[in-house]
C-alpha cells in the first residue's frame, strides 16, 4: 500500500512488521492469521489494513525489508575497503553476525524459499547479493589474487558455504557467529589447501 505515512505511521508499521515476523517464524506462515497479528498487537484489522492490503503483502515486505537490512549491514562492514578479498571476509563476517541476531528472519527466509510464492521475492534479493560478490571476485581475479575461474561460479560457492554454515552451526547447533564466520573465511578465501 502507498500511503504517505507520518514518523508515527512508519513507526507503527515497523512493529506491526517486526511482530508479526517474530509470530511467522514461531508458529509458521499459515496457521498465523491476520487477526492474530492485530490481537497481538492490541489493534484493530482496519490498522493491519491501512499498511497491508493482505498477509502475503504483509510478508513479502518483511523478506524485503530484511534482505536489505542484511545488504545494508554487508556494506557498511565492507565500507571503502580497497581489497577485494578483504571486502569478501567482511561480507562473511558481516552476514555471520547479522543471520545470528535476526534467527527468526533466516527462518522465513527458508520458509520463502520453499513457496512458489514467495521463492521470486527471495530469489531477487539473492540476485542483488549475486552481483554484490561477484564484483568482489571480479576484482580479486584482475588482480591476481583470486584464481582465474568462472566469478560467478565463485560467487555462488562463496555464497552456498556462508548460508550452509549458519543454518547448520549458528541455527542448528548454537556455535558462535564469529567462530562460524573465521570456518567460512578461511575456507572461502584459502580452500582445502593445507597452506
Amino acid at each position: 500500500m502507498n500511503h504517505r505515512l507520518t514518523a508515527r505511521g512508519k513507526e507503527r508499521r515497523r512493529q506491526l512488521m517486526e511482530f508479526a515476523a517474530a509470530r511467522f517464524a514461531e508458529n509458521g506462515y499459515h496457521p498465523t492469521s491476520v487477526a492474530e497479528i492485530v490481537q497481538g498487537m492490541g489493534v484493530g484489522k482496519g490498522v493491519f489494513y491501512w499498511y497491508f492490503s493482505s498477509k502475503e503483502e504483509l510478508f513479502l515486505e518483511i523478506l524485503r525489508q530484511a534482505q536489505h537490512e542484511l545488504r545494508r549491514r554487508q556494506q557498511q562492514a565492507i565500507g571503502e575497503e580497497p581489497d577485494p578479498l578483504r571486502r569478501i571476509e567482511l561480507g562473511i563476517r558481516a552476514s555471520m553476525s547479522w543471520l545470528a541476531e535476526n534467527r527468526h528472519l533466516f527462518t522465513l527466509f527458508q520458509f520463502a524459499a520453499s513457496e512458489e510464492r514467495f521463492s521470486p521475492s527471495l530469489r531477487r534479493g539473492q540476485d542483488v547479493a549475486v552481483d554484490d560478490v561477484v564484483r568482489h571476485v571480479k576484482e580479486g581475479i584482475v588482480a591476481g589474487r583470486i584464481r582465474d575461474t568462472d566469478p560467478l561460479v565463485l560467487t555462488h560457492a562463496v555464497l552456498g558455504v556462508t548460508n550452509h554454515l549458519a543454518r547448520n552451526f549458528i541455527f542448528e547447533r548454537g556455535e558462535p557467529a564469529d567462530e562460524v564466520a573465521n570456518a567460512a573465511v578461511a575456507f572461502c578465501l584459502e580452500g582445502l589447501s593445507p597452506g
